[in-house]
């Protein structure tokens, strides 16, 4: 899941890095897998911190735009640009702004589609806590709620 992520955030990344003239040419591989681990992060840390309603929610109401966790994944992602990159925090903000709401757009769009089995959400949940528990029959008992 990991991988298909990092592929969906590179695919979506053309012009917030990879014609970013912000970002260093010899950076672009590195942000686009600072901006995926913002991603994860952000997601796990609601796991955690036990807003696994939350999460569901965000993916079964797809048309729903959660600014929450969408500001939180958008700032962390502009904050490692800004503190690793060295990019100054206006062009960081910029970047985050124009890849992180596109690529969770199409991460919603995934989960809830056949196709893409990797993207599941009980799949995706139960990788985000190191499959230490599957998690698919909670997230279907909630979908249904």
């Amino acid at each position: 899941m990991f991988e298909k992520l990092f592929m969906l955030v590179k695919n979506n990344a053309a012009a917030a890095v990879i014609n970013n003239p912000a970002i260093p040419a010899n950076s672009r591989e590195s942000v686009i897998n600072e901006a995926s681990s913002s991603i994860i992060e952000v997601l796990k840390s609601q796991m955690e911190t036990g807003r696994i309603n939350d999460l569901i929610r965000f993916f079964k109401f797809s048309h729903t735009y959660n600014e929450g966790l969408i500001t939180s994944i958008t700032n962390k992602f502009a904050n490692k640009l800004n503190k690793y990159y060295n990019i100054d925090m206006a062009s960081a903000h910029a970047a985050a702004v124009s890849l992180i709401p596109p690529v969770m757009k199409q991460l919603v769009q995934q989960s809830n589609s056949q196709q893409h089995k990797e993207f599941a959400l009980g799949t995706m949940l139960s990788q985000l806590n190191g499959n230490r528990a599957d998690l698919s029959g909670l997230v279907n008992q909630l979908m249904i709620a």
